[in-house]
């Protein structure tokens, strides 16, 4: 087929969002950046959001920008921090009394962290923070999420996900730290998680989806360290980065559209996946193995002492 007759992929915008009324979606990070556009939109298609976040100042700010652009808009905040374990069981055993959460959105993140620093539970904090602090809140939340009758888990993982350094190996980074490898194992980390997750919810109706938002300069640059790392930063901010309006588009879809299938990768379309209409994409390599699901899993169990309900047993 040639370039001519070949046909194109049709590009799918949030205008094709179907109304949310009804709905309620929980975004962690949901006070700026990803989250934050993730929340405006869906409440301008009718959802109610709960921004979480560690800051109830950062939070109650978020939530009035977002009131001060759309009044209608149903907005709630929650306190959570996801390097600490208390702080997420606390949030989501009131979240799991309290509520009907329709789409769980995993989205905060921390990357770059220059040295070696801990949670208050002693896990290295990328990882701590982007997937292990992500693994209690689903599995606290999970009465919450059984309780919609189409509830979707959208993890954002990153192309770092797809990196070498990724491997699941030495998970707290003992043995050896470097800044990127550890974002890179944590980001992987989120993909092995939700093809498990998959599994595991495969006959509850529930869907776990992955996606990564391509580049797009948010808060989490903010720990770039040294000349080299700021110019690239500098640089790449006026290139391949997008805004976080677009970096938003991947999770949206995930969650909204009715293409998108429990299991997913979902990245944009464009050169690089950097930007563009959202679609998946192949997963990294060996990311659905159910033995590398099945070790991440146990791992993450034991680490937080933190468990799913035991009716959710995955097919081997």
């Amino acid at each position: 087929m040639n370039s001519t007759t070949r046909a194109s992929a049709p590009r799918w915008t949030p205008d094709a969002i179907p109304g949310q009324h009804g709905r309620t979606a929980l975004i962690t990070g949901g006070n700026s950046g990803i989250g934050l556009e993730t929340a405006r939109v869906l409440a301008r298609h009718g959802a109610r959001v709960i921004l979480a976040g560690r800051s109830q100042e950062k939070l109650d700010e978020a939530a009035t920008e977002l009131r001060s652009g759309q009044p209608d808009a149903e907005v709630a905040t929650a306190v959570l921090d996801l390097g600490s374990l208390a702080s997420v069981r606390q949030a989501s055993r009131r979240l799991a009394e309290a509520e009907t959460i329709d789409l769980l959105f995993n989205n905060a993140g921390v990357m770059n962290i220059p040295e070696r620093r801990t949670t208050s539970d002693g896990f290295e904090l990328t990882f701590g923070t982007n997937h292990l602090g992500h693994f209690a809140l689903t599995a606290g939340l999970m009465p919450a999420l059984r309780r919609s009758p189409a509830a979707r888990i959208v993890t954002v993982s990153a192309i770092a996900a797809t990196w070498r350094m990724g491997h699941l190996e030495d998970l707290m980074s003992e043995r050896r730290y470097g800044a990127m490898s550890a974002y890179a194992k944590s980001k992987r980390a989120n993909v092995v998680f939700t093809q498990e997750l998959s599994r595991r919810l495969a006959a509850t109706g529930i869907k776990a989806l992955v996606v990564h938002p391509g580049s797009a300069m948010t808060n989490l640059q903010r720990h770039s360290q040294g000349a080299l790392s700021k110019l690239v930063v500098a640089l790449t901010s006026r290139t391949v980065m997008g805004s976080p309006e677009g970096a938003a588009w991947p999770s949206l879809y995930a969650a909204t559209s009715p293409d998108a299938h429990s299991g997913q990768f979902i990245a944009p379309a464009g050169r690089d996946q950097t930007s563009g209409t959202p679609k998946p994409v192949p997963l990294p390599r060996a990311a659905d193995d159910p033995a590398e699901g099945a070790f991440l899993w146990t791992e993450s169990e034991r680490l937080t002492g933190i468990h799913f309900p035991t009716d959710l047993t995955p097919p081997r």
